[in-house]
């Protein structure tokens, strides 16, 4: 199943926070994340709590993610958009990409 397939990436959670505040207090404005990144709660967790400082509100920030390659189905899409929102914590992702728009066959 898609939900399975992760990169093998190590992710401190108070390293990638860390970042992503002093990223946003410098001016960024554009974040960039994967399904397969494995840090989209993370993300979602920094974001909810920056937002409540009231320093950015949602709209200020750009949010793009993207459908890992074995989701293409149809009927896998809107359940992993809605996953990505709850890992997010937000109510809409502004650009949604397709990871790797090629064919992609799921094996047990």
């Amino acid at each position: 199943m898609w939900s399975k397939i992760r990169t093998s990436l190590s992710i401190n959670e108070t390293e990638l926070t860390a970042v992503l505040n002093a990223a946003l207090d410098n001016g960024y404005r554009l974040i960039d994340t994967a399904y397969l990144y494995g840090n989209e709660a993370i993300i979602g967790k920094t974001l909810k709590d920056y937002f409540k400082t009231g320093k950015l509100k949602r709209e200020d920030v750009f949010i793009t993610t993207k459908l890992p390659p074995s989701a293409h189905a149809p009927e896998d899409v809107e359940k992993c958009v809605d996953i990505q929102l709850k890992a997010l914590q937000v109510d809409y992702i502004d650009l949604y990409l397709i990871h790797a728009p090629m064919p992609f066959q799921v094996f047990n």
